[in-house]
């Protein structure tokens, strides 16, 4: 049953309201990006939409699926001919995942044509998804046995960089971004009323697309706005969505659109030589795409981040903190880089660490309980696109390949290279409490402006709360999750 999409919103200026009566103080994500992009940023012209090209995979040898009429598992692969459902292709790609793991190459491409002739690109949300697992369990397959497997086809996804606008657009077309953003600005304005100064590490995969509102609100304080200063990793994972502009470029903008509303502020990159800082540099780590924190963390002391006693320190990680390795070998001492990184910010003495990530753990070593999990979850963006945008959009095309970036890493890579390592809501809450952080509920302000926010978006949006969690859902699905955290001690 498709679901109504409330609104599309308006991608022209002058459409804009910057004082609708329904827009909230945090609640104007879109307003806010597209006057800052528009108004702040050079006008780059827009680059021409790269379509990924079909899914689809030839394979040398479709004949070799007659050999299934003898095989054990032809009553589950030919039952799934006709039959185009999640459980369906769920099956058979946990069918070949199964032959993958076993080396039985014959087995694997069988599955891998059964599956070539269900799925598709431009088919329902179940057909899109199963598309972007063929070309990721095609792409193991070839690290596996490049040899043996006997297929036609590449399954390299092409990536492009955006320009701003279409950045603040591809924040905008569902709330898995902006709910985080508008959650995560209400805590922090909460955690820094009567601090003269702030100082916010940002540790985002959305190039400071939260922020704007957030400036916008401190220029509204009765009392007048703080000090703001914006401290950001020079380099950051190799994930999408990438943009063809500098960090030091998106500084020096968000710092104009600052001084427009009359907010002292800064902006400041520190770097962190031992990763990828270039663009070229990071659009190539898709062969590679390992990430090297130990250099990051190595920064992460008062010096180097040119820390202040009279500022109010402000950790925020927006689907970020997934990419720190959870494995306990990841240091001499034993813990693992995601907790190392949560034992140096809580040095700092944070007044507030906000987390926003995606609320499902991909972690397991084994291959079939990752596709089980990765399919039934990343059902949610490609439903939720399907409420409102045409089957052959292009924007909706390009929202898909960049899941299929992560669905990729998910199941074709493993070891280092393996950075999309979600843990859920849950696993991440007791991480932080063993950790030493205490969380702090969300207010019932937070609550409403979150809700204010899905009001603009399809009706299967929701929110929930499981403890001091805000939950993001979609048709009672968990999708992200947002918490707010202090170091143990602090509200003593």
């Amino acid at each position: 049953m498709r679901v109504k999409q409330t609104r599309p919103h308006s991608s022209s200026l002058s459409s804009l309201n910057f004082q609708g009566r329904h827009a909230s103080p945090i609640n104007r994500n879109l307003t806010l990006s597209y006057f800052f992009f528009i108004n702040y940023l050079p006008n780059i012209a827009a680059m021409k939409a790269e379509l990924r090209g079909n899914t689809s995979v030839s394979l040398k040898n479709p004949n070799l699926f007659n050999n299934t009429l003898h095989s054990p598992l032809s009553g589950a692969l030919n039952g799934c001919l006709g039959s185009l459902d999640g459980a369906c292709l769920e099956k058979l790609l946990l069918h070949c995942a199964s032959a993958l793991e076993t080396n039985d190459v014959t087995l694997a491409q069988q599955v891998m044509w059964v599956l070539n002739n269900v799925a598709s690109s431009v088919g329902d949300p179940n057909q899109r998804l199963a598309s972007w697992f063929l070309r990721a369990l095609i792409s193991r397959a070839s690290r596996v046995c490049p040899t043996a497997m006997n297929f036609n086809g590449s399954s390299t996804i092409q990536r492009r960089l955006m320009s701003v606008t279409e950045l603040a657009g591809y924040v905008d077309l569902i709330p898995w971004h902006r709910f985080g953003f508008c959650a995560s600005n209400s805590a922090i304005l909460n955690a820094i009323q009567g601090f003269p100064r702030v100082h916010i590490l940002d540790f985002s995969i959305t190039h400071c697309m939260q922020w704007p509102t957030l400036i916008d609100t401190l220029a509204k304080r009765p009392e007048g706005p703080p000090s703001l200063r914006i401290t950001v990793p020079s380099s950051r994972p190799p994930v999408p969505p990438l943009l063809n502009v500098s960090t030091e470029e998106v500084g020096l903008r968000l710092g104009n659109f600052a001084k427009f509303r009359d907010v002292p502020f800064e902006f400041r990159v520190f770097d962190n030589s031992s990763s990828p800082s270039t663009l070229d540099e990071v659009v190539k780590c898709k062969e590679s795409p390992s990430f090297h924190f130990e250099s990051l963390l190595a920064h992460l002391n008062p010096s180097t981040l040119n820390l202040r006693d009279d500022e109010a320190l402000v950790i925020n990680c927006q689907h970020w903190l997934r990419y720190l390795s959870d494995e306990q070998n990841g240091s001499p001492h034993g813990a693992s880089l995601r907790d190392t990184f949560l034992d140096i910010i809580k040095s700092l003495n944070p007044q507030i660490i906000v987390v926003v990530d995606e609320d499902s753990d991909l972690s397991a070593s084994s291959l079939t309980s990752r596709i089980t999990t990765c399919f039934n979850y990343l059902w949610i963006p490609f439903d939720a696109l399907e409420t409102f945008l045409p089957k052959e959009s292009c924007q909706r095309m390009e929202y898909e390949s960049d899941i299929g970036h992560k669905i990729e890493n998910i199941i074709s890579f493993e070891g280092f290279q393996r950075i999309e390592r979600l843990e859920s809501g849950i696993k991440l809450c007791q991480r932080m409490t063993n950790s030493g952080w205490v969380s702090i509920p969300f207010c019932e302000e937070t609550v409403k402006e979150v809700k204010d926010l899905l009001d603009e978006h399809a009706s299967g949006w929701g929110m929930k709360k499981e403890e001091d969690m805000l939950v993001l859902t979609w048709k009672g699905h968990n999708s992200v999750f947002a918490t707010a955290w202090i170091p143990n001690g602090l509200d003593d």
